[in-house]
């Protein structure tokens, strides 16, 4: 109970501290008000790793001050020493307590490095069966983001709807330059690159909407190439599907085409199906020199994969 009490004072401490470094209020530092297990996680290593640096500073700040008060000129008790210049125990604790903190550091990243990988998994159960993922495909237009749901045959514009509770299953590439895809309330900031496609894996753990955005400059709109996304309750999604479903317009490769040019501040857009069902795999193959994706054989691999990722 009291290293529990310990370790919350810290962490509200380590906290407080980050927040009047980044000024700014706890409810606008997203990544310190995470809405899902990984973005949890991440920001007990933001804490954690916060507070290991601190041990070098806090000594040091208070020994300045110390120092200053303790070898003042009007204070002739204090030890005289003109010719001092080594002391073995010094020199011991200022190389040995970086090293500690170094391998701490070291130890801590290549674990939760490893715990965090993007294209691990999340595996959620209630009453002891494994909640199915959903599959979403993300494809970076300039300057906008394209969100295909494969199993509902829809598709939006900047805006993602995801259900609470519900493993992410997505999968990511470009249509455009390198863009970097991150939700900061959910966590992990990853590349998506044409010719490509990389893979996230995400959960909201409570309704609300967050804000995505593209962290990598793209071009003269990558500031406004944001996003929303709504984390709703599951029969509200199933409710939001059969809206989006009821929409007049549907996403062709002619309507792709026009989607694709350049255009700034793009209106969010809902199209009630995804016709043909191979528009992500064939964006990626307009950047690999002409091989197709688009055969039987491969349609099964990609499907294969996203039920097994």
């Amino acid at each position: 109970m009291l290293k529990t009490r310990i370790f919350k004072g810290t962490r509200w401490l380590a906290l407080g501290s980050l927040v009047l470094l980044d000024g700014c209020s706890l409810t606008n530092s997203p990544l310190l008000d995470p809405a899902g297990p990984v973005g949890r996680s991440e920001m007990h290593l933001i804490v954690i790793a916060f507070l290991l640096m601190l041990i070098p500073v806090i000594p040091v700040i208070v020994m300045t001050f110390w120092f200053a008060r303790r070898y003042r000129a009007s204070n002739t008790n204090a030890t005289y020493k003109p010719n001092w210049a080594h002391s073995n125990k010094i020199e011991l604790v200022v190389w040995m307590i970086p090293i500690l903190i170094v391998a701490g550091l070291s130890v801590l990243s290549w674990i939760t490095t490893h715990k965090l990988n993007p294209y691990k998994r999340l595996v959620v159960k209630q009453n002891g069966v494994a909640v199915k993922s959903l599959p979403i495909d993300v494809i970076a237009l300039n300057w906008k983001w394209l969100f295909i749901y494969p199993e509902q045959h829809l598709a939006t514009v900047n805006q993602m709807v995801i259900p609470v509770g519900t493993p992410l299953n997505i999968h990511l590439t470009s249509d455009t330059v390198m863009t970097s895809f991150f939700i900061p309330r959910l966590g992990t900031q990853i590349y998506a690159m044409a010719g490509m496609m990389t893979r996230l894996n995400l959960l909201a753990s409570r309704a609300g909407t967050f804000t995505g955005l593209n962290t990598q400059i793209s071009g003269v709109g990558f500031s406004k190439m944001h996003f929303k996304v709504i984390a709703m309750k599951p029969q509200g999604f199933a409710t939001w599907v059969a809206k989006v479903h009821r929409s007049p317009k549907q996403l062709d490769f002619a309507t792709y085409r026009k989607l694709e040019k350049p255009s700034l501040v793009n209106p969010v857009t809902y199209y009630s199906d995804v016709s043909p069902n191979t528009l992500f795999s064939d964006v990626i193959a307009k950047y690999t020199q002409g091989r197709k994706l688009t055969s039987a054989q491969e349609q099964l691999a990609l499907r294969s994969f996203r039920s097994s990722h």
